[in-house]
């Protein structure tokens, strides 16, 4: 089995929103588990900001960070190279079917990542199987349904229906948060701690640094290619969100908070 198409592509506009991932800010439900000397798999790892961050934590602990095609590894491998972190091993892996051992790995942990395979039951059955008794499997994942801002804009509206249409359509579950704790149940865990967090976009730099982003990414990441290729949307409507996004943050107003489920699963 091998995941659907990754929806975001890998377009600079999707990469500035990735790399400004941390340990602190995108995995602090996880942080209190990690001690060093610990071995950590990193599930999807991207341009590999988090997995430094976590690599630097469990040191002399090595991390393996896996994705499915050795080009998005190239990202997270120049992250480390620039940052000097020198205990990650990276690896071509499928999560619904990982070539390591049973019982390799303390932490298994997984960013945003469940939402976009083909079947996360799968994939979260073999985190735990590559997991050691007694260590944990941490997963977090975004609900784009629960996203929520201000103020009101019918070509954000738009935005989302498109996004999730779109993320769909490629074999993923943009709304997976609300998911995560019956998939984990339906992969056999049965010690799990569910928790939430929220992504605040409230201040200036932060609307700049989101809404920016997104009037980049609507016209010319791969979800552009894909709207208009399928037809769900024309130049027009998506010039129309990039305009609204940008307008968005400029809003002495504009706010918006995106809701975060995870999952701390002991094996």
């Amino acid at each position: 089995m091998t995941s659907p198409k990754y929806t975001h592509g890998h377009h600079e506009s999707v990469l500035r929103a990735h790399r400004s991932r941390t340990a602190q800010n995108s995995a602090a439900y996880l942080l209190p588990s990690l001690k060093p000397g610990l071995q950590l798999l990193d599930v999807g790892c991207g341009p590999g900001t988090i997995t430094a961050d976590l690599a630097r934590l469990v040191a002399p602990g090595r991390v393996t960070a896996i994705e499915p095609v050795p080009e998005a590894l190239d990202l997270a491998r120049a992250c480390a190279d620039e940052r000097g972190q020198h205990n990650i091993d990276f690896v071509v892996a499928d999560v619904h079917a990982m070539q390591f051992p049973d019982n390799s790995f303390d932490v298994v942990h997984a960013h945003q990542v469940l939402q976009h395979v083909a079947d996360p039951v799968t994939a979260l059955t073999e985190m735990r199987r590559v997991c050691k008794p007694g260590g944990v499997v941490a997963v977090r994942d975004s609900d784009y349904a629960a996203f929520t801002w201000y103020p009101a804009s019918a070509e954000l509206d738009d935005w989302l229906r498109l996004y999730r249409d779109a993320a769909r359509a490629n074999g993923g579950e943009p709304d997976a948060g609300r998911h995560l704790l019956a998939w984990a149940h339906a992969a056999g865990f049965t010690d799990v701690t569910p928790t939430t967090s929220a992504t605040c976009y409230g201040t200036a730099a932060d609307r700049e640094h989101w809404g920016g982003m997104w009037a980049d990414r609507i016209l010319e990441s791969a979800i552009a290619g894909q709207l208009l290729n399928s037809g769900a949307a024309d130049h027009a409507k998506l010039q129309a969100i990039s305009q609204a996004w940008r307008d968005w943050a400029d809003h002495p107003d504009g706010w918006l908070a995106l809701l975060h489920s995870q999952l701390l699963c002991r094996v």
